[in-house]
């Protein structure tokens, strides 16, 4: 049996995933993409993944960047999470951020963040599987819920 595209993306959609903006400085440039596709990858060294698409127009600024920052998004963050996804000029135009240990933005607002180093790049069929060890990290926010996606709609926790 195969599997083609509309039905992988119909039943990953039935997984509900947090929402995360992940944002890199390279070469002086900031950049940014809304992504779903993130995980803790070990505790000993801390490393986590998260995945770009090859024909993202910020995937090569990433890939080769040398670091990057994971914003876990609260609730009320789904206008970021459109901004980051969507072909706008300045993503980063009026939004609140700050530079931690690597210089990636910190975005203001989100739940935590997760600085890290460019640890390893790996082939993920259309997608590159970006490792990032750990710099720093912290909850950000203790009044908030999280944004969650599931089946194409932003949902909250409730």
């Amino acid at each position: 049996m195969s599997v083609n595209s509309d039905q992988f993306r119909d039943v990953m959609g039935r997984f509900a995933t947090g929402v995360t903006v992940v944002t890199t400085t390279n070469e002086g440039r900031l950049d940014g993409f809304t992504a779903s596709s993130f995980s803790s990858v070990s505790l000993d060294p801390p490393l986590v993944l998260v995945c770009i698409g090859k024909d993202a127009t910020c995937h090569d600024a990433f890939s080769d960047g040398g670091c990057f920052a994971i914003n876990i998004l609260s609730a009320d963050q789904a206008d970021l999470s459109v901004r980051f996804s969507s072909d706008v000029g300045d993503r980063f135009d009026g939004v609140a951020h700050e530079p931690w240990v690597t210089g990636a933005p910190i975005l203001g607002g989100a739940l935590a963040a997760i600085d890290c180093t460019l640890h390893a790049v790996h082939e993920g069929g259309d997608h590159s599987i970006l490792v990032g060890r750990v710099e720093r990290l912290g909850p950000l926010r203790e009044d908030a819920d999280p944004l969650i996606y599931y089946r194409g709609t932003y949902r909250s926790v409730s």
